[in-house]
């Protein structure tokens, strides 16, 4: 069993912040999407892996990843010279996974209980496909599957205007190598892309043994600000645990589940988790409220913080309330005297926000 991780496309849906890193880096919980899904990867007993990777982004996904040894996987690199579909993506990785069986895990998608026993389900079946369903209330934005009354899946349409179901595809696929002529056969859609909808189509069409799976856990696909931060309240939810390595004064107070990596100074504020604070943060007369990451080496002076995800080396100060937002690397949020209104922002790198 080989992987494919597809970790291109422009990520548009995610701009500013993804003009200057790709969405698959952008952290969640202090670590990018990415790296929980190689993570699931290595807990499945994976070795080999190839990544799929777009002209614009690649060189930022090669130095996160690198030769995957963190993992103990061996990493191939893939480039995808334009978006072309996720079956393209397929096929251009054939030289790499040959006659293996695969996963294809889409590299800013996460499943709740990882891939592993649904690997085993693969294998003990036989099955030339497995994929994974999940009730959305916008199946317009993704691949939909319409199920017969017994629950085997009949179709796939890749955003309908009309959708069959409910039942979107999570972006997580088991095939066996006989997707390869199915890709072989499809022509690309009104969209000008190889759409792996069609593809598994195909697959069922010729007599391949395709099975849905209804996830009943969560499914986060991280292609927007408010997904991602769903995806930074979950993970906190599921995998923070109280762990304070850093400096908390006298005066400060810390509630629940609270991590604050070395370096990490708390001085006169009150952390309720679950929180995360990276590494040499400085938090002074401040409030960091539930299901907020504080990246490494961010100063929060005189604000109040929750249910946001703020990147490395920023600086806040004088914020009475920051809300729902998403700060990229360095950047400046400031206010000369405390102003009275929430704020809900998204801004990339190096920007500088002054209200």
């Amino acid at each position: 069993m080989k992987a494919l991780v597809l970790s291109g496309g422009k990520g548009t849906r995610l701009r500013p912040l993804t003009h200057t890193m790709p969405k698959q880096l952008v952290p969640v919980a202090n670590e990018p999407i990415l790296g929980y899904v190689f993570r699931h990867i290595r807990d499945a007993g994976i070795k080999e892996v190839g990544v799929v990777v777009s002209p614009e982004t690649q060189n930022d996904v090669r130095g996160f990843l690198g030769k995957g040894s963190r993992w103990r996987i061996r990493v191939t690199y893939i480039l995808q010279q334009e978006p072309l579909g996720l079956a393209h993506a397929v096929k251009i990785a054939r030289p790499f996974l040959g006659n293996s069986p695969f996963v294809m895990y889409l590299g800013d998608n996460l499943l709740a209980q990882g891939i592993k026993e649904f690997m085993e389900e693969f294998d003990s079946e036989n099955l030339d496909g497995l994929i994974f369903l999940k009730e959305v209330e916008n199946p317009r934005a993704f691949g939909v599957a319409k199920l017969n009354k017994k629950g085997q899946v009949v179709k796939l349409v890749e955003k309908p205007k009309t959708p069959p179901s409910n039942l979107a595809l999570v972006g997580v696929y088991f095939f066996s190598p006989k997707i390869h002529k199915a890709i072989d056969r499809i022509k690309p859609s009104a969209r000008g892309e190889l759409e792996i909808t069609d593809a598994i189509q195909e697959l069922m069409r010729s007599g391949g043994s395709v099975k849905g799976q209804i996830l009943e856990d969560w499914w986060l696909d991280t292609g927007k600000k408010d997904d991602f931060l769903e995806a930074n309240t979950v993970v906190l939810d599921d995998y923070i645990k109280r762990d304070i390595k850093g400096k908390v004064d006298r005066k400060s107070k810390v509630i629940g589940r609270v991590q604050i990596e070395k370096g990490a100074k708390i001085i006169n504020s009150n952390l309720r988790g679950p929180v995360v604070i990276g590494k040499r943060c400085e938090i002074v007369d401040s409030f960091i409220g539930p299901h907020t990451t504080i990246g490494h080496g961010t100063r929060i002076i005189n604000s109040a913080i929750e249910h946001s995800v703020i990147m490395d080396k920023c600086y806040i100060e004088n914020i009475t309330r920051l809300e729902d937002s998403l700060i990229g690397r360095e950047a400046r949020v400031l206010h000369q005297k405390n102003q009275s209104r929430a704020l809900r922002l998204l801004i990339g790198d190096n920007n500088v926000v002054e209200v």
